[in-house]
């Protein structure tokens, strides 16, 4: 199969499909229009016109960057494409961020396996991930 890689920010109806249709969980409108502006990067793969595949960048551009919303759609993993979209964050990532710059990402497992390919490691036990939920109104 034939993809183009576009360095886009993806729309909101897009974005917001193809996290749930890979297993990611969903975002509200609200979230997906006020987040997806911000982005530092972006990258998208398509298919015969169609987006297929995403990743992005976050974070204050010099101190902190994220890697998030690595997703492809079911009918199109086993193809490399997880590995293509990192490539392409790789390249960016090694173009812009600082010296002192901090990139993280969190890896559900078996995914850990291919960040790795691109130098990152796990930051255990001296750092543990940690997450906040916002309290149920």
């Amino acid at each position: 199969m034939d993809y183009t890689t576009l360095h886009a920010t993806p729309d909101a109806a897009t974005y917001q499909h193809l996290r749930v249709a890979a297993g990611l969980s969903p975002k509200s409108d609200e979230a997906a229009a006020r987040g997806l502006p911000h982005t530092l990067f972006a990258v998208q793969l398509l298919h015969e016109g169609q987006v297929v595949g995403m990743g992005r960048v976050i974070g204050d551009g010099g101190t902190a960057f994220q890697v998030v919303d690595i997703a492809v759609l079911p009918a199109h993993q086993g193809r490399g494409l997880g590995k293509r979209l990192m490539g392409e964050i790789a390249a960016w990532l090694q173009a812009h961020v600082p010296p002192s710059g901090y990139v993280s990402l969190l890896a559900d497992v078996p995914a850990d396996a291919l960040y790795a390919q691109f130098g990152f490691q796990p930051t255990a036990p001296r750092t543990v991930g940690m997450a906040w939920h916002r309290p149920p109104a």
